[in-house]
């Protein structure tokens, strides 16, 4: 297990951290079939998804003690359906020079407990694989495995399969009366508050 890095700063992501989130992505695209892109989005609509997000699902990032972005976690919509309200799926992106110190568990904790604060009570990963360091990484978050696409997609020339896992937020049994609040709505009303997440 990796301690986590006592210098990291979090907190919600801006249109201006675009670049520097690109610049650990678009690797990513490029080289692996850890993302399904098969071209890296340019910064205006790297910008423009993360502004989309921000209304509804949480996006944070993690700085080091120089200011440059470690790392990047978020959450989308599952599927479009109102049955599926209470589900989201995560992502999360750690820079090569930061991997390995704890920078994905500490963004994933921390988004689990903001998703959890808004009232989602189920969040979904998708795994290209192979990727061990993910699966690892989400087991330590608590996620379960629940199934694999075997195949899932084409990159590269070739069929990468997809494993899905899934962690309950919060523990009740009853389906909740209301659908998680919007996080930008969340944050203005306070939600923020005793978290891990440092002012804008």
């Amino acid at each position: 297990m990796t301690a986590e890095d006592p210098t990291l700063r979090l907190r919600v992501a801006r249109p201006r951290d675009a670049a520097a989130m690109l610049a650990i992505y678009a690797p990513i695209v490029r080289d692996t079939a850890i993302s399904f892109e098969l071209e890296p989005p340019t910064e205006r609509e790297f910008a423009n998804k993360l502004e989309t997000v921000l209304a509804t699902h949480p996006w944070i990032v993690a700085e080091d003690a120089e200011g440059l972005l470690a790392g990047y976690a978020y959450a989308t919509s599952f599927r479009a359906r109102p049955a599926y309200d209470w589900t989201c799926e995560s992502s999360v992106y750690v820079a090569a020079g930061h991997r390995g110190r704890g920078v994905g568990h500490l963004l994933g904790t921390v988004l689990i407990d903001l998703l959890a604060g808004q009232g989602f009570t189920c969040v979904v990963a998708g795994i290209a694989l192979p990727n061990e360091p993910s699966r690892v990484l989400h087991r330590r978050l608590g996620y379960r495995e629940v199934g694999v696409v075997e195949r899932a997609g084409v990159k590269f020339g070739n069929y990468h399969a997809v494993e899905f896992w899934e962690r309950a937020l919060g523990a009740d049994a009853a389906a909740p009366a209301k659908a998680p609040t919007e996080f930008a709505r969340w944050v203005a009303g306070g939600g923020l508050a005793g978290t891990r997440i440092a002012p804008a």
